[in-house]
C-alpha cells in the first residue's frame, strides 16, 4: 500500500486524505498515519510546486546541466567530492550517473556569466574534478512526468501549386 500511496502523492502531492483514501483503499487515518511515517523516516523529503516556466518568463534565473568527471576516492569513492559540490548554494540537484561523465549537477544563477564563474572558480578547482561540460536549458518541454506547454492541434501545410 505504501508504493500506491507514494504514487498518487507523486502525482498530486495536494490530493486529500480522502482522496488519497479512496485511491489507495486506506482508511484516512491510515494514510494520515503512513504519510506522517515516511515524512519521520526521509521517505517523502518534502513537497514542491512543478512550475512553468515558459509560462512565467522569468528571465532571472539561469539553468544549466553540468556533467563532472571524477577521481574517486581512495577512502569515499564518488561520495566524497559528491557531497563537497553539494553544499554550493548554487547546485539544485546531484546525482550519481552511468556513462562518460559521474556525476550530473543542475545549477542555478542569474547569468551565463555566474553559471560559468562557478564552473570555472569553484567545481573546477575541487580536488578529484577531471573535467566538465556544460549545457544550459533553453526551454523545457517535460519535468516530473508533466507536458509543460498545452499540445497544439497538428494542422498540415496547404500546398499551393
Amino acid at each position: 500500500m505504501q508504493n500506491k500511496l507514494l504514487k498518487l502523492l507523486t502525482e498530486n502531492a495536494r490530493m486529500g486524505l480522502d482522496e488519497l483514501s479512496l485511491r489507495s483503499g486506506m482508511q484516512p487515518a491510515d494514510v494520515e498515519n503512513a504519510i506522517r511515517e515516511m515524512e519521520k523516516n526521509g521517505v517523502i523529503c518534502g513537497y514542491t510546486a512543478i512550475l512553468n516556466e515558459n509560462v512565467i518568463n522569468d528571465n532571472s534565473v539561469v539553468k544549466a546541466l553540468i556533467e563532472v568527471k571524477v577521481t574517486p576516492t581512495r577512502e569515499g569513492g564518488f561520495d566524497q567530492v559528491a557531497r563537497r559540490i553539494a553544499r554550493y548554494p548554487e547546485v539544485t540537484d546531484l546525482c550519481l550517473i552511468s556513462g562518460s561523465f559521474d556525476l550530473l549537477l543542475t545549477v542555478e544563477g542569474r547569468s551565463l556569466q555566474e553559471v560559468a564563474s562557478f564552473v570555472s572558480e569553484k567545481l573546477s578547482t575541487i580536488e578529484g574534478v577531471i573535467s566538465t561540460s556544460t549545457g544550459f536549458y533553453l526551454k523545457k518541454y517535460k519535468e516530473s512526468g508533466r507536458i509543460m506547454q498545452n499540445e497544439e492541434e497538428y494542422e498540415r501545410l496547404k500546398v499551393c501549386p
